[in-house]
């Protein structure tokens, strides 16, 4: 719950999204710990990069979300800003399922602070395939939520922005697309991918509301040194020692909790409460 005598609370912040993501970020937020979210109209984030690949993003996720936070507040002349940036590919740590990387960045220009929060989604839509101009892959499509996912259509070999259609949410207009994208294809085909766009994507709209609500929560947080709001993890300590044999693991042992604005850190337990790591993951008993 929202704390009255939060520095938050009754704050607005300023959202830089052309993509609607307020819908799930501002109640998160006014919720705990009490800021009033507001989008920014008119702005325009995909300078900063494209899911579809006109723009190539430029720089780290972190970067590139601090820069868009900071355009939002220069439009708003708003000293506290928020953004998001994702990014979509192979799981991290299980190659051979699809994730999503998902990054909120808050920046408090009167504390000189930014607190961030990500998460991994291990539930996402994420695909792609090669059609014929002729084809209507209804597998595919019930398996990536076709329509209320929406798709974006491209050549399949050759120029990708020629032919190229986003946010495709209807039938008819898929095969428009499909047309389209494979008569000015090379090979005569076109190719699907789910429309990563959080307007068009409820998979990853859910996403982002869970991580603001994390975001909520770590903002709520003060430092016990310095009382500055935005304390939490911030790192891990390997070594969780193995149930058999007792030697370490590369499972995390403890987590390391620091403040955005000094340098005082914690450890912390693990929040799963293990504390012994499954033989397993143990490089002495499966070497």
């Amino acid at each position: 719950m929202s704390d009255p005598g939060h520095p938050y609370a009754g704050r607005t912040a300023v959202l830089a999204t052309m993509h609607r993501k307020e819908s799930v970020i501002a109640p998160a937020l006014r919720a705990t710990p009490g800021l009033i979210v507001e989008p920014v109209p008119g702005l325009d984030t995909d300078r900063f990069g494209t899911f579809s690949g006109e723009i190539a993003r430029n720089g780290t996720m972190l970067e590139v979300a601090v820069r868009k936070a900071r355009l939002g507040m220069n439009a708003g002349g708003a000293a506290l800003g928020l953004a998001t940036e994702g990014s979509f590919g192979p799981h991290p740590m299980i190659p051979f399922l699809p994730a999503g990387m998902e990054l909120m960045v808050f920046v408090d220009d009167e504390r000189g602070i930014v607190v961030t929060e990500s998460l991994i989604a291990e539930t996402t839509n994420f695909a792609h395939m090669v059609v014929r101009s002729d084809e209507m892959p209804t597998e595919f499509l019930q398996r990536i939520g076709f329509p209320d996912h929406g798709l974006i259509v491209r050549p399949n070999d050759g120029e990708e922005t020629e032919g190229l259609a986003k946010g495709v949410i209807d039938h008819d207009g898929l095969t428009r697309a499909i047309m389209a994208a494979a008569a000015v294809s090379r090979d005569g085909q076109a190719r699907l991918e789910t429309d990563m766009r959080a307007h068009f994507n409820p998979t990853r709209m859910n996403s982002l509301a869970v991580l603001a609500e994390r975001l909520g929560r770590r903002l709520a947080r003060r430092c016990p040194a310095c009382g500055m709001p935005g304390f939490g993890r911030t790192g891990d300590h390997p070594g969780l020692p193995c149930e058999a044999c007792g030697d370490p693991t590369d499972l995390v042992a403890a987590e390391i909790f620091g403040c955005p604005a000094c340098d005082f850190t914690e450890d912390r337990p693990r929040a799963d409460g293990l504390v012994r790591s499954p033989a397993q993951y143990c490089p002495t008993c499966n070497p």
